[in-house]
């Protein structure tokens, strides 16, 4: 976990870190790391077959509410869950969480949360895998436009979008 003190000297804000699958330095010193959830480490599968997770923030805080000061931040990540169901002990909810029945409303509300805590100019990185709810969706749910867009993995159903707050 980080000090307050070391918050305030923080650019980069994750709203939704999980296990930081896809940071390069998982520890990088300008990320602020948050998650309304901890799970310590688990191990699923033996032998080569085995995955491990854990999912510790430097700071225990829900994506709906940030408890922030507004414009800190010049780039933030914001990869919510994606699932609408798993099992609640499972693997997969364990990784990547899942989505409450209010789903839209809490996207809603990440994404204001998310633009509020930006700098003018400021960047939003949103990731979302369309395996339940497609992407139009989403993109719905909030005002802002994003810049541009990609979709990767086999089946093209990961989408990373930009925006930028004006």
């Amino acid at each position: 976990m980080c000090d307050v003190e070391d918050m305030n000297d923080k650019k980069i804000l994750d709203v939704c870190c999980g296990g930081r699958m896809f940071w390069f330095n998982k520890k990088h010193p300008n990320a602020l790391y948050v998650d309304k959830r901890v799970v310590d480490p688990m191990t699923v599968g033996k032998g080569r077959n085995a995955r491990t997770f854990s999912c510790q923030p430097d700071k225990v805080m829900d994506f709906r509410k940030l408890d922030l000061p507004d414009n800190s931040f010049s780039l933030v990540v914001f990869d919510p869950p994606h699932y609408t169901k798993a099992g609640e002990k499972s693997y997969m909810a364990q990784k990547y969480g899942v989505l409450d029945p209010t789903w839209e409303d809490d996207l809603r509300k990440g994404f204001a949360e998310c633009f509020r805590v930006l700098k003018p100019d400021g960047v939003l990185i949103f990731k979302w895998s369309e395996f339940f709810i497609p992407l139009r969706k989403i993109l719905q749910l909030t005002p802002h436009q994003p810049l541009f867009g990609h979709p990767s993995g086999k089946a093209q159903k990961t989408h990373w979008v930009t925006f930028m707050k004006g």
